[in-house]
């Protein structure tokens, strides 16, 4: 059970989800080269291509559907370069027993045979932009990384294609324009999908190297080293350890750097032993790890940056180094024994919380946070980390606007609880004599949801439609009846709230809370103001788009910043603008969480309140709630009895670790669960 979903601006995005790994700055550790070659005529025959040149296997399968035998599906490619065009060149073959083209109207990438190609052209160590290229007759689609300069602009117009069937045999002949990111010396990343749907209706997909999402993730593309005219290569053979016996599962993968070209980088993989052996242009290489820290075990561990090495690579000859080691010896979490606000918050206090948040934003790749801290019921500390985007390396600052994701929940609740107080709407009439809702009307059972089921997550609903199979809104179980943390009751309670008081949701929060609160600085919809200061939402360390929502979504679209949120959490702990009987309902037990079979469950009591997460921890009541969109992460609580608290937000995929830290760092110490 978590308090905080995915919402429903990831319907685009969930797969990317999957990135999250323990080496975040890989490549995948299968490495190209690309020599110069004569005139190619990117016609579909390679005829013209040189008939020694090397031909790189496509050899891993992605889909859990794979090849029958060589002849249901196999393949190779060649590739080189002409300077005179600035252009790589790529020729693939496909042997494929049955081919499948859709020309309908309604052609899809997974509906016929294909190929999407995937460029990272500026190749650069922490990661760029990527462009991918749908290719098949009746399909050219692409998808850009918008803050790369060069990824963002490469349309089709830097590409020229073309695909022949020879019997059993695809091929596809290619020219990509690598424009001013085109150099002799310098490595890029590449790598491309093939697309097989059989007879059967069966759909696979094999790529060059392993990884997934390459559509958008660089790190899971191959380098293609651009090699000068009949250079030879040379090879450097090592090993990765950790110091000391350790059963610790070893690193996947080492970054060799040419110490003279910064741009000619590659990633060489390494086997459950660790060894590693990889080809490179002659020159002076620097040997790393591919990052700072790894997670293993629920635990961080340091890549020593003291400990690299540096290698000789001489063409035709072997060169064996050291072994790359690191320590056994997890990283600090620096959590105290006693949290830092049980007592007087000094300027010591102050730099305690800096240095930790600043670390754990090293450990786990955090661009970006806003955190403000409250003690004795007034907001003693606030601080902003890091950067809006990793590219532009913008500084996160006092105005600095973040998804709230879920923490729009109980802002959107506290104003329906106003106009509940005042009689505006019952919260427990069912919905549906307000407002009958089509999507669900096949379903009776609807017709027993109440606002009071919403706000406690007790609705039946599905946290959100595009989680089911086929995309529909439906009931899991009778209105009431258990717990079930759904965004979908929110988006139908929003609905309710602008029919029967005839505004539109945001006037209502004006009315209801930003006003009387004075949560300024706070939006939930797309406008210059927040388009002008809202961060950039990262995964792995890479700016997502800043999808900034059209409407407001009262599950998910609450953007603002710490020092701000702190009025809406002094306002609660406060039990201003509702009456005692209000917050004795908010405060107390609605709904038992569900745990999955095996779930690990917390020590500390946790319930649903009313759209808060109540705990009974040895330190009183706390009350709070946290949010995921993905890309940002947040997390807020209060601690009723002290009048302490904090809200904490992060533009970042992996900010989980840092935000349940939070409160043994600041209340209940490292001791406590």
């Amino acid at each position: 059970m978590r308090l905080y979903q995915f919402s429903a601006k990831q319907v685009g995005i969930i797969f990317f989800l999957s990135l999250l790994s323990l080496q975040l700055l890989a490549h995948n550790g299968t490495v190209g080269y690309a020599y110069p070659l004569n005139k190619i005529t990117v016609d579909g025959s390679f005829n013209d291509w040189p008939k020694d040149i090397t031909r790189y296997k496509i050899g891993f399968t992605g889909s859990e559907t794979k090849p029958v035998n060589e002849a249901d599906f196999s393949g190779f490619f060649q590739m080189g370069y002409r300077a005179e065009d600035h252009s790589l060149y790529l020729a693939i073959q496909v042997t494929d027993d049955y081919f499948t083209e859709d020309t309908s109207a309604n052609v899809r990438w997974n509906t016929q045979d294909g190929l999407e190609l995937y460029l990272d052209a500026k190749h650069l160590p922490f990661g760029s932009g990527v462009a991918s290229f749908m290719y098949s007759k009746k399909l050219r689609n692409t998808n850009n990384a918008y803050y790369d300069d060069f990824a963002k602009d490469a349309k089709w117009n830097i590409i020229e294609v073309a695909h022949t069937i020879q019997g059993n045999a695809r091929l596809y002949e290619w020219r990509i324009n690598l424009g001013n990111q085109f150099a002799v010396g310098k490595s890029i990343g590449l790598d491309f999908f093939v697309f097989d749907l059989d007879a059967d209706k069966s759909f696979s997909f094999s790529s060059w190297g392993a990884g997934e999402s390459k559509y958008v993730n660089p790190r899971s593309h191959c380098d293609v080293v651009l090699m000068p005219a009949n250079e030879k290569l040379a090879t450097v053979s090592g090993t990765v350890a950790w110091q000391g016996n350790t059963a610790l599962r070893l690193p996947e993968h080492v970054r060799l750097t040419n110490v003279k070209n910064s741009t000619l980088w590659l990633t060489a993989a390494a086997d459950s032993l660790g060894k590693y052996s990889v080809e490179v242009p002659a020159g002076k290489y620097k040997i790393s790890f591919t990052e700072p820290y790894l997670m293993r075990d629920n635990k961080v561990y340091a890549a020593n940056k003291q400990n690299t090495l540096v290698v000789n690579a001489v063409a035709n000859k072997t060169a064996t180094v050291p072994a790359l080691t690191l320590p056994a010896t997890p990283a600090p979490d620096l959590l105290p024994e006693k949290g830092l606000l049980l007592d007087n918050f000094t300027a010591a206090s102050a730099k305690q919380v800096d240095k930790f948040v600043t670390t754990y934003q090293q450990y786990y790749q955090i661009p970006g946070a806003s955190l403000a801290l409250i003690k004795d019921g007034k907001v003693i500390y606030h601080k902003t980390y890091g950067v809006r985007n990793t590219f532009t390396g913008q500084p996160v600052d006092s105005n600095t606007l973040f998804e709230a994701a879920s923490v729009t929940k109980p802002v959107f609740a506290f104003a329906v609880e106003r106009l509940a107080e005042r009689g505006i709407i019952n919260l427990d009439s069912p919905l549906y004599r307000y407002m009958p809702y089509p999507d669900i009307a096949y379903d009776d059972r609807y017709k027993l949801i109440t606002a009071r089921h919403v706000l406690t997550h007790r609705t039946g609903f599905p946290n959100w439609r595009w989680m089911n199979n086929d995309g529909k809104l439906d009931l899991k179980f009778t209105p009431g009846a258990s717990y079930g943390y759904s965004g979908e009751g929110f988006e139908y309670l929003k609905m309710v709230v602008q029919k029967i008081t005839g505004k539109k949701v945001e006037q209502v929060l004006q009315e209801e809370v930003i006003q009387p609160i004075g949560l300024y600085h706070t939006f939930f919809s797309r406008n210059d103001s927040l388009r002008r200061m809202v961060a950039n939402g990262h995964f792995n360390g890479l700016p997502n788009y800043d999808d900034l929502p059209e409407s407001p979504g009262m599950a998910y679209s609450m953007h603002t910043e710490a020092n701000i949120f702190t009025r809406f959490m002094l306002y609660l702990l406060e039990q201003k603008g509702l009456t005692p009987e209000t917050y004795a309902s908010i405060f107390s037990k609605h709904s038992a969480y569900n745990y999955d079979p095996g779930e690990e469950q917390p020590k500390i009591p946790a319930y649903m309140g009313m759209s808060l997460e109540i705990r009974e921890t040895p330190f009183g009541k706390s009350f709070g709630h946290g949010g995921n969109n993905g890309d940002f992460k947040c997390k807020f609580e209060v601690y009723k009895d002290l009048k302490d608290g904090y809200v904490i937000f992060t533009n970042s995929n992996t900010s989980d670790v840092l935000l349940e830290a939070m409160r043994k760092l600041l209340v209940e110490g490292k001791g406590d669960d």
